[in-house]
């Protein structure tokens, strides 16, 4: 892997803990069980991207 490509999974591996951990706080800030059930799909489906991510390395 050129150090180019190793940038650009760097770069993903940081935009996809950011997301992670936005729908975690906006998880844990909502009120409505079925909304809040909604974000943290969002937030398991940004950690198996980032696993994805990190598998490449």
């Amino acid at each position: 892997m050129s150090p180019k490509e190793l940038t650009y999974i760097e770069d993903a591996l940081s935009h996809e803990k950011f997301l992670k951990t936005q729908c975690q706080d906006a998880a844990k800030n909502l009120q409505d069980p079925e909304l809040k059930a909604y974000v943290e799909q969002f937030t398991q489906k940004h950690q198996q991207i980032f696993d994805n991510f990190y598998n490449l390395i």
